[in-house]
């Protein structure tokens, strides 16, 4: 059972998220109502893939709703091949391609597609989803296409003033980027706000109160054809969640989730981190040799995002493919209840 050391207004939770599957559609997924008395600010497709050097391109589009309130963030790519060491964003590239603060959507059938107004300038780019199927073509620079991977992912955490409801649907995709094959996985993510909230930014219950150590999305396809995803996220009070799938079916949840964030000297990015589940099972985080997002720090969002790979601890099947997009906040903590400081 949980314990509460200090009693919370009416309305407040303590940070208490609800976790669980959901249904993946098109219509869903362009559907414009909102939930719990909370809006759709925006949808988010992002994700990262890697060639057969191994060097990896992260990217991230914002598809802004009709009532969204947008936060900095409209077109984000990312690769190794900036400085060899880090994941740069290429700012060349980022502004070739038609920033779309407000992203023309259609729906047919079980497909829904978004694109950059018609008279924008800048490359055009497409991104269509469906309840199998999604794909996303950034003219110029990448194409790629994929699978839905298990049913969507979703948790609600409620507050006195704000809220925030948050959908995911992930992808198994491979396609050409830069002209080079390439193969990975990517998100594609929906947030519910209170009105005038935006992710990350503006009445964001969680970054806005500095609640979360770790966060995370992931994906990872083994070479054997099995398969591990999800989400969960580590942070002070009663917050966290875990939900992950397989090949199998089988859908997990939990709230019993702890962690620890382990920061390299003088940095801003993990040296490791890992979670436990109901007290018993355990992953890890290994970092990407060159997945540190260095850009964002200092800028936004203003948590160090990093790629990488989870895996539960003592798995030794060999990955094929994989996504690790998330962060950590060493000003937030380590741990639960455990607050850190700034460098």
């Amino acid at each position: 059972m949980r314990t509460f050391t200090t009693i919370p207004e009416r309305g407040d939770f303590g940070y208490q998220q609800l976790v669980g599957p959901h249904k993946v559609t098109g219509p869903a997924m362009a559907g414009e109502r909102g939930f719990f008395g909370l809006q759709l600010s925006k949808s988010s497709p992002f994700g990262s893939v890697r060639d057969e050097e191994g060097n990896i391109y992260s990217f991230v589009r914002s598809l802004l709703a009709p009532n969204g309130t947008p936060n900095p963030t409209k077109f984000i790519y990312q690769t190794n091949h900036i400085d060899g060491q880090h994941l740069r964003m290429d700012q060349e590239r980022m502004a070739a391609q038609a920033p779309t603060p407000i992203p023309l959507q259609t729906l047919e059938g079980d497909t829904v597609t978004w694109t950059n107004q018609p008279d924008e300038p800048g490359n055009s780019w497409k991104i269509t989803a469906s309840s199998e199927k999604l794909t996303w073509k950034e003219d110029g620079l990448f194409e790629l296409e994929g699978k839905l991977l298990g049913p969507g992912l979703q948790w609600y955490l409620p507050g006195v003033e704000w809220g925030t409801f948050y959908v995911s649907q992930l992808w198994d995709i491979s396609g050409t980027c830069e002209g080079r094959p390439v193969k990975g996985a990517m998100a594609l993510d929906q947030f519910y706000m209170a009105e005038g909230g935006a992710i990350h930014f503006k009445k964001d219950l969680v970054v806005n109160n500095k609640m979360h150590v770790i966060w995370w999305s992931f994906v990872t396809i083994y070479k054997d054809g099995t398969w591990d995803s999800g989400s969960f996220m580590v942070g002070h009070e009663h917050l966290g969640y875990a939900i992950f799938m397989n090949e199998k079916g089988e859908i997990r949840t939990t709230t019993d989730i702890e962690g620890l964030a382990m920061h390299k000297d003088g940095s801003y990015f993990l040296d490791s981190a890992r979670i436990i589940l109901d007290g018993e099972e355990e992953w890890e985080f290994l970092p990407a040799p060159k997945g540190e997002m260095i850009d964002f720090v200092g800028g936004f969002p203003i948590t160090a995002q990093q790629e990488g790979r989870w895996r539960r601890v003592g798995d030794e099947r060999e990955p094929d493919r994989w996504l690790a997009w998330g962060e950590s906040d060493r000003r937030n903590g380590t741990a639960r209840n455990v607050r850190g400081a700034d460098l």
